[in-house]
Parts: C-alpha cells; sequence; structure tokens
C-alpha cells in the first residue's frame, strides 16, 4: 500500500481574543479533524497554524500538544491582513501521512469559518462526527 503526505484543511473562529477562547476553538476544529479523517497522533507529519491579527492571546499550536501532539511539528504564524476578511479566525494545514487518495480526505469548516468554504460545511453537515472522539 503506498503512503502519501497529504494535506488536511480546517478553520473556525474564535469567540474572543483570549487563551480560553483560542484553545477551546483550536480543540473543537482539531477533535473534528482527527474524529472524520482517523488520524493517530504518529502519522502527523507536522502542522501549521495561522491566526488573524486579533489573535494574539495564545498559540492555536497549544491545544495540539494538549491533544498529544508531542512529536509532531507545529508553526504559528498570522495570517494575510485583508480588507473585509473573516475577524477571530483559526486556520489549520496538518500534514498527514495517509494511505487515503486526496478525494478521501475530510477537510473542516466550522462556526464563522463555515462561510469560507460552505461546500465543505455542507459535507461536513452530512457526516456524523463522535460527540468524544479518541485521538
Amino acid at each position: 500500500m503506498t503512503m502519501w503526505c497529504r494535506g488536511i484543511r480546517g478553520a473556525t473562529t474564535a469567540t474572543d481574543n483570549t487563551r480560553e477562547a483560542i484553545l477551546e476553538a483550536t480543540r473543537e476544529l482539531l477533535e473534528q479533524l482527527i474524529a472524520a479523517n482517523g488520524i493517530v497522533a504518529e502519522d502527523i507529519a507536522s502542522a501549521f497554524f495561522t491566526t488573524t491579527t486579533d489573535l494574539d492571546a495564545e498559540f492555536p499550536a497549544v491545544a495540539a500538544r494538549a491533544l498529544g501532539w508531542l512529536d509532531t511539528a507545529l508553526l504559528c504564524g498570522h495570517e494575510m491582513m485583508v480588507p473585509g476578511s473573516l475577524q477571530r479566525c483559526i486556520r489549520v494545514l496538518v500534514h498527514w501521512n495517509t494511505t487515503r487518495r486526496a478525494d478521501e480526505i475530510v477537510h473542516v469548516y466550522i462556526r464563522g469559518a463555515q462561510n469560507l468554504r460552505p461546500e465543505r460545511a455542507a459535507l461536513m453537515a452530512l457526516a456524523p462526527v463522535p460527540q468524544n472522539p479518541q485521538p
């Protein structure tokens, strides 16, 4: 079986620029990515998180570490400031070693970020997500 490094995208919004709100939103996003794709932490090569510039109270990668991504290369940065773009937005690009084809990857857009990729949000609505996913 051939293994590829695939990109999984996701985005969410935080309710406020607080450590708690950023970690809560990021954890929810990562848990849904894990559940939707059956991700195991040791298969993640790296993850790149960005936030809009109005979020600076905590690094989103802290939420990934709390989920057990201890040996994964993680990086955080700020998103481009584009006029009229979504505020308080957290985005992630996960590089995942998998045997799945690219068209089998489930990208997750939740909360206010559903508007970024409405077609992806509609697909997520069709896929049941376990209430207590295990990483």
